[in-house]
């Protein structure tokens, strides 16, 4: 049984933690007000009958330390205070997306000489981190989970420099009832941002990856 570590719980976090928990993971799940604000959370992940693992409440440096794999999904604006030495080594899964009138404007994603999940990188040297989840709604997580080699399976995509990160990622994902389709590199993290084509809607591998190869920047829209 693995270890998931959840830095954010907001509406991304608390379905993955619901996912993982239903295929056996122990899940620590933190936030920034801290543990015993998440009390009536915890209590309602475990009380459910299809949950096969744990989940408990912890700060975002516990959990980090904590999880064999670990998902930051947190606003982009509070990237920084995502704490690094517990991470080092690590595969990390960055879900976020970049919304300037809830993050402040961030002049390198503005100008698209970097991505969200490049930045998580820069601030976590360390770590290994791949794009996943950034484009599939919260409700969708549990709702639109299917087993492997299901016609019309929901894929998701994903980036990373790293490919033994990106095995374990895909891996997760399929887990979940997820095919994948990856886009390479953390810099490619781009197709799938908001307000591309694969963003938000329900594809299967084939249409997922036609959608990505029809993104375009937003400097060229």
């Amino acid at each position: 049984m693995t270890t998931l570590g959840i830095i954010g719980a907001g509406h991304i976090g608390t379905a993955l933690a619901q996912a993982a928990t239903d295929i056996g993971y122990d899940v620590v799940l933190s936030n920034s007000r801290g543990p015993e604000t998440l009390a009536g959370l915890v209590d309602a992940l475990g009380d459910r009958p299809s949950r096969t693992g744990t989940v408990r409440a912890a700060t975002p440096a516990e959990a980090a330390a904590a999880g064999d794999l670990v998902v930051v999904t947190v606003p982009l604006k509070a990237v920084d205070d995502v704490p690094v030495e517990p991470l080092a080594g690590k595969v990390v899964i960055d879900t976020n997306n970049y919304y300037p009138e809830r993050d402040g404007h961030i002049a390198a994603l503005d100008d698209e000489t970097t991505t969200t999940a490049e930045l998580l990188q820069a601030h976590l040297p360390r770590s290994r981190v791949v794009k996943a989840f950034n484009h599939i709604y919260a409700a969708d997580i549990t709702a639109r989970r299917t087993p492997a080699g299901t016609p019309n399976r929901r894929a998701l995509a994903i980036a990373g420099d790293d490919a033994s990160a990106k095995e374990t990622v895909a891996s997760f994902i399929d887990e979940l009832g997820f095919d994948v389709v990856d886009l390479g590199p953390l810099a490619e993290g781009w197709r799938i941002q908001r307000d591309t084509p694969g963003y938000g809607p329900d594809l299967d591998a084939g249409r997922l990856t036609e959608a990505v190869a029809a993104a375009k920047r937003y400097r060229d829209m």
